[in-house]
């Protein structure tokens, strides 16, 4: 296979493993669709990528399997052969790591794991991996560059990301194996998942039923459309990172490395009021919320802001979808899907 993609009936999963299909590639995927959410939107996505790979002639497969669960995801592995890797399997959510770290455990180390070996041992030519922007924590240095230290993490979550990172180069540097790192930041769009703000909100607003919006509103949060986040995820995976030539090691880079290691952050790299991605919302319902203002939650980063010069420098490309286009396309998207 050209590809393997790790939690391809996922969000992000399924509109990366989607591009590759619409241009031709042969996919695996790996995701055992768990229940943390509605497992019928998973299912949903599922069968659209069929029919994708269908409508293309595409070769794709999906293996219905833990990748915390060695075995099998070696099984995986021997059978399919990937030349590239992209990992985006993880147990999502801020605030679920609060009631559940066990489960970030599993799958954000475990899993991932598993997955380093696989690559080492499958001899792929690149590995890249979801981060998240949560691993920038405490630091408040913004636009947040990949340049800054991010050794702060402020929830079990981002620590686990944060890990992964840290893992990846270990691989990188002791079997020069390429692995790129990719810090998403507040990622929407059709699709999405039930539990993030804008699948909530629009819930709620159509049902005439309050939202809640913490730290009163003052949220400031760098809005990425999903397909824009696709199209990073599949450019920087197709340039396999390579060492820096210009590394010091008296004074280290934080995002590279004398290894073949990169990391990148993917993000819109225009912040926007969280009032105003209510307000763009409601003007693509044509319906007010009724806003509940609460404080900030424990484990939330006031602010996000993603300096994205690295990726143009690399791929030449950064994320540019406003939040009016991309909230209105979802908003046709889940009427069109919940029939509303």
């Amino acid at each position: 296979m050209d590809y393997l993609v790790t939690g391809n009936a996922g969000f992000i999963g399924y509109h990366t493993t989607r591009k590759l299909l619409e241009r031709g590639n042969s996919v695996v995927g790996v995701d055992m669709v768990n229940d943390y959410y509605d497992v019928g939107i998973k299912e949903a996505r599922l069968k659209q990528l069929d029919e994708v790979s269908a409508k293309t002639g595409s070769n794709y497969h999906h293996a219905r399997i833990n990748f915390a669960d060695r075995a099998a995801l070696e099984a995986v592995f021997k059978e399919h052969k990937p030349r590239k890797v992209i990992n985006l399997a993880a147990q999502a959510g801020v605030r679920y790591s609060l009631e559940n770290p066990h489960a970030y455990v599993e799958s954000n180390i475990i899993g991932f794991t598993n997955l380093l070996e696989c690559c080492r041992y499958g001899e792929v030519e690149h590995l890249a991996y979801a981060s998240t922007s949560s691993v920038y924590g405490a630091n408040t240095n913004m636009p947040f560059s990949e340049h800054h230290g991010v050794n702060h993490p402020i929830q079990f979550y981002a620590a686990t990301k944060r890990a992964n990172e840290l893992m990846a180069h270990s691989y990188s540097h002791l079997f020069r194996m390429p692995t790129t790192g990719l810090r998403f930041f507040t990622v929407y769009g059709p699709w999405g998942r039930p539990d993030m703000a804008l699948f909530l909100f629009t819930r709620k607003i159509l049902a005439g039923e309050p939202i809640p919006v913490f730290n009163n509103g003052n949220h400031t949060r760098d809005f990425t459309y999903v397909s824009d986040i696709a199209e990073g995820v599949v450019r920087i995976t197709d340039n396999p990172a390579a060492p820096n030539p210009d590394w010091d090691a008296a004074n280290p880079d934080p995002a590279t490395s004398n290894a073949p290691f990169r990391i990148f952050n993917i993000g819109n790299n225009t912040p926007v009021k969280l009032m105003t991605y209510i307000g763009a919302l409601q003007d693509a319902l044509g319906k007010k919320a009724e806003i509940d203002f609460l404080p900030l939650q424990d484990g939330d980063v006031p602010d996000t802001y993603a300096d994205v010069s690295e990726l143009m420098a690399a791929v030449d490309y950064k994320p540019a979808t406003p939040v009016e286009t991309g909230v209105a396309n979802f908003v046709d998207w889940y009427r069109s899907y919940y029939n509303v």
